[in-house]
């Protein structure tokens, strides 16, 4: 954990060239500021139909730990957004959801 789900509608989707420089910056911010480690990061693209709101919505789910603090997040946040408009064009909005290692239960 982190996982990364970014949620864009299905015909805005940007090209596999753009979608892996996303993935690869979203991995760095992860290994980088959230200190994970690179087998617990998951980055995942959803199409979807879109109804109203912004053009994309992402969503992060992360172990709590001391080290990723408010501040931390939201210098998180600033640079993802940062980094899914420029690879995608689209205005994203970002909700992180942290949670306590021992509510977290997971195989695999």
């Amino acid at each position: 954990m982190p996982n990364v789900t970014i949620f864009m509608p299905t015909e805005k989707m940007p090209p596999d060239a753009n979608l892996a420089a996303l993935t690869d910056q979203c991995t760095e911010l992860c290994t980088g500021m959230l200190e994970a480690a690179l087998e617990n990061v998951h980055v995942i693209y959803v199409g979807v139909r879109h109804g109203r709101g912004n053009p994309a919505y992402a969503e992060i789910r992360y172990r709590l730990v001391p080290s990723r603090t408010k501040a931390v997040m939201e210098a998180f946040m600033e640079r993802l957004e940062a980094i899914i408009k420029a690879n995608t064009g689209l205005a994203a909005r970002i909700r992180c959801f942290g949670y306590a290692p021992p509510a977290i239960h997971a195989r695999n």
